[in-house]
């Protein structure tokens, strides 16, 4: 599928120009950079005869949400391993796993210390009948789902931006961008660890991560980043997902009030999808008594 672009801002003093690559749209429920990352999963985890999907991921995991739905369209048993045993008795409240759940994965709560390391000895006697994918999406084969995100009408760019999660999406994203372009990464995790991540995928250097827009790290959220996100709904009808795209978005737009791009630069910020996690965001937000997300 293709996503179509959506211009929707330009600084008239110095001529930038920036639109927004709608990869939320190219599915209702498999949407944006999880789309990619499962395309070719799934034809592999099918050419291996493979009856099985099992995954990782949080609470309000987008990854989870788009597993639990491509394997049952796509007539795979899907297992969900889910960080935070807690979470068992709480799955009706949270819509994200009741989603999962709905679509028919099977869902097991683990402990912290054994979803870090990824201990699926439970499984040990099904293995031969399961294939595995990483937490977040991020293998080879995704990477190369992320490569088809770019195509040919979008060379006329001169900076191509995106939210960074495990480093998959920007990954191809490098590996398929032109000489001419330079690919921005805005982490949604603190740290500079991601460098080292993403050097493992790609060859091309024409990149670099801006680091000062997470927000807190993983998950934050705050008032500002909420009031931005529903002052951007209002004007351009576009929803972000508080994770991921709209710290980028964030991040973009203060970039050029510092005047971070030059002079007539072309900017393409890539949607990466993530909105079925809003309804759980509200739900935190709502109790810690802070603005709600606008949907």
């Amino acid at each position: 599928m293709i996503a179509e672009n959506q211009f929707f801002f330009k600084d008239a003093i110095r001529n930038i120009e920036v639109t927004i690559k709608r990869e939320d749209l190219i599915h209702p429920f498999v949407c944006g950079n999880k789309f990619r990352k499962l395309k070719y999963n799934l034809l592999a985890a099918k050419a291996e005869n493979k009856k099985t999907i099992l995954t990782f991921g949080g609470a309000f995991s987008n990854h989870i949400a788009a597993v639990a739905y491509a394997g049952k369209a796509n007539g795979f048993k899907t297992i969900g391993i889910i960080r935070g045993e807690e979470l068992f008795d709480k799955v009706s409240d949270n819509p994200t796993l009741q989603w999962a759940r709905d679509c028919g994965m099977q869902l097991e709560f683990v402990t912290r210390s054994d979803y870090q390391s990824k201990n699926i000895t439970a499984f040990e006697d099904q293995l031969s009948d399961i294939y595995i994918i990483p937490e977040g999406g991020t293998n080879a084969l995704a990477i190369k789902g992320c490569e088809e995100i770019l195509t040919k009408s979008d060379a006329q760019f001169d900076y191509i931006c995106c939210s960074i999660g495990t480093g998959g999406t920007i990954s191809g994203l490098i590996n398929s961008v032109l000489p001419h372009q330079k690919i921005l990464g805005f982490p949604a995790l603190k740290g500079y660890f991601l460098r080292d991540e993403i050097r493992n995928f790609v060859e091309n250097s024409n990149w670099d991560l801006i680091n000062d827009y997470h927000f807190g790290g993983y998950g934050k959220v705050t008032s500002d980043l909420v009031l931005f996100m529903n002052g951007f709904f209002g004007r351009n009808q576009i929803l972000l997902d508080p994770i991921y795209t709209a710290k980028m978005v964030f991040g973009v737009m203060d970039l050029i009030q510092k005047d971070y791009f030059p002079e007539h630069s072309k900017i393409l910020m890539i949607h990466t999808g993530g909105i079925q996690g809003i309804k759980g965001m509200n739900i935190k937000l709502q109790n810690k008594q802070l603005p709600l997300i606008d949907v």
